[in-house]
């Protein structure tokens, strides 16, 4: 197949590429500078000027689209959302719309399981459960998700929409990355008495499935939620990173209720969420349609992860 990647430079992009040149598929990727390496045939634009190389994607079997706003920790913006509005949702749809006119078969659109909410009360998320998002963030991919199938629900250009959890991997940037560095200080953490349920997906899992949604030919016009097994808590990730590390493991009982108050207190009302709360993933309709995989043993992905880290 002939394959478009934007965010190539991103930790998934990279992945996505070079597994993508692996099972020689042609990739070409889209960079907004001269990457220092690259994967496949480079394209040098922005998503803020997507018709100066939309010409590029002409007789592409399939776009996939990664790039955009993720999460930024301390944004001043005084608001953030149309921020993040203007590149996850409006770049995003422009660029849908510039597939369709230059005959792309299918577009695949990475969005986010927060679409769905931040917290599972008991029920893991699937694609039947209703859109819920709270973040900014995720937000802004719930309207671009709305938008994209508006505009192609009738177009020649498929429509593939996935939405993972939290993408884990020794390269990992933003809270994971933050949670490896401190497991790897072999200080004590406070998550002995954390019994949350957490679907994690490792980079190499969710590359997989992007790579075998992209030429599927049972994915278009569907909505994927996946996530390798089993759920873990994040009492168990910590163990896992630490055994992969090498590092001892030493795991406080304190309880979540008072990391609650005093994540409140400071302001990372966020962050405890991440940390101490639920979220499960359902992703037996991609099993069931498409035929995918996930790891079964996501602790032991963990481990091989912290000792990549550890390596590094």
């Amino acid at each position: 197949m002939k394959i478009f990647v934007t965010g190539a430079s991103g930790f998934v992009g990279k992945n996505l590429c070079m597994m993508l040149l692996g099972d020689g598929h042609e990739v070409m990727t889209l960079h907004r500078k001269p990457p220092e390496f690259a994967s496949g045939d480079v394209v040098l634009g922005d998503l803020d000027d997507i018709e100066a190389w939309s010409d590029r994607i002409a007789g592409m079997d399939c776009v996939i689209h990664l790039a955009g706003r993720a999460h930024v920790l301390n944004s001043h913006e005084q608001d953030p959302l149309e921020v993040f509005r203007k590149v996850n949702r409006d770049a995003s749809v422009r660029l849908a719309e510039a597939c369709v006119s230059r005959g792309v078969q299918r577009f695949v659109f990475i969005s986010s399981i927060g679409v769905n909410g931040n917290e599972t009360q008991g029920h893991a998320f699937s694609e039947l459960s209703p859109a819920a998002p709270q973040a900014p963030y995720a937000i802004a991919k719930y309207e671009a998700e709305l938008g994209l199938t508006t505009l192609l629900e009738h177009a020649p250009t498929d429509l593939v929409v996935i939405r993972p959890p939290l993408v884990f991997g020794a390269h990992a940037p933003g809270n994971f990355r933050r949670l490896m560095k401190l497991v790897a200080t072999g200080i004590p953490m406070p998550f002995g008495l954390v019994t949350n349920r957490r679907s994690i997906i490792s980079v190499t899992s969710l590359c997989k499935f992007i790579a075998l949604a992209a030429g599927h030919p049972k994915a278009a016009g569907q909505l994927f939620l996946v996530a390798d097994e089993p759920v873990l808590s994040t009492s168990d990730m910590v163990r896992a990173l630490a055994d992969g590390m090498g590092k001892k493991c030493v795991q406080l009982p304190v309880p979540p209720v008072l990391m609650k108050v005093m994540s409140s207190l400071v302001g990372k009302k966020a962050l405890y969420q991440q940390l101490c709360g639920s979220l499960e993933v359902d992703s037996s309709h991609a099993q069931r349609v498409l035929g995918w995989e996930p790891a079964r043993n996501a602790r032991s992905e963990l481990s091989r992860e912290g000792a990549s880290f550890r390596a590094l």
